[in-house]
């Protein structure tokens, strides 16, 4: 077996269970949240960087402030995501945030089409069109837009977008990250602790501490495997692993939370399965014709 089909399943299985994580630290408010998965990160990340003797990148960046700017708003667009998907979880939408990264797929299709001036295909967009049908059909059944999921894909694309083509890999991009974000995320936890309103402080409960501190190597791990996977495996196998992780999101909704799954609702979630089958088979489709012609 290819290490990197294991390496990146174990990445997407990961995160399809974190609504189980954020679950379990509901009584601490998302932003909060938010603020120590931010601080507990970069800790991580630097014991680890410091371990694998991984620091030169970062003197380098001084004379380069457009990769400095870039990274300032992939940091911000990564929170913003993190921020919205901490809220789905905890307030009853995760069947909301699984649609969300359901489609991003496509949305960084379409990104792709708009801003890079990228070429699309017949079958993309017939996949494109057939996405937009079924946000159109959520939105006349449930009387409003799907913020939640259009709002992760918007954020978690725009990310995607920016990470395209920046010039740090993996560990070293979510450490500089995380470190332009640090100072906010300290700030607001000594806010909080100076006005009695943290709750990592107020708990009666060890488990949730200890769960905050987690926070750090829960957030790191994934995409490490994630990024180990993806050296070792063609992009197309890469995509179609990807879907485990909003499946798995799909199915805690419905079997532990037990969201509302209406027939309506699923039929929603079929349009968005057939888009994407067909996004992917035309995918690989077309890698197997270009590799046939080289």
């Amino acid at each position: 077996m290819n290490p990197g089909m294991l390496y990146a399943s174990l990445a997407f299985l990961l995160w399809g269970l974190f609504p189980l994580y954020f679950h379990a630290i509901a009584e601490v408010a998302p932003l909060e949240i938010l603020a120590h998965r931010m601080v507990w990160s970069l800790l991580f990340l630097a014991v680890l960087l410091t371990v694998r003797r991984q620091w030169r990148w970062l003197p380098a960046l001084r004379q380069q402030p457009k990769v400095v700017l870039s990274f300032v708003a992939s940091a911000f667009l990564l929170s913003a995501n993190w921020f919205i998907y901490i809220w789905a979880v905890n307030n009853g939408h995760v069947l909301d945030a699984s649609l969300g990264y359901f489609i991003t797929p496509l949305v960084n299709v379409m990104l792709g089409f708009l801003l890079l001036h990228e070429r699309l295909r017949r079958l993309q967009w017939l996949a494109i069109a057939l996405a937009a049908g079924s946000v159109a059909w959520l939105t006349w059944q449930a009387g409003q837009m799907p913020w939640v999921a259009l709002a992760l894909a918007a954020s978690f694309g725009g990310y995607g977008l920016l990470r395209k083509t920046a010039a740090l890999g993996a560990l070293e991009g979510l450490s500089f990250e995380t470190m332009i974000l640090f100072p906010l995320a300290l700030a607001y936890m000594l806010w909080l602790a100076w006005h009695g309103q943290s709750n990592f402080i107020n708990t009666d409960t060890t488990s949730t501490r200890a769960l905050l501190l987690a926070s750090g190597p829960i957030t790191a791990i994934p995409l490490l495997l994630f990024a180990a996977g993806a050296r070792r495996l063609p992009l197309a196998v890469l995509g179609l692993l990807q879907y485990i992780a909003p499946t798995g999101q799909l199915l805690i909704g419905i079997w532990v939370f037990h969201e509302d799954f209406t027939p309506q609702r699923m039929l929603g979630f079929m349009i968005i399965w057939v888009a994407l089958a067909l996004y992917a088979a035309e995918g690989l489709w077309h890698t197997h014709c270009q590799r046939k012609a080289t």
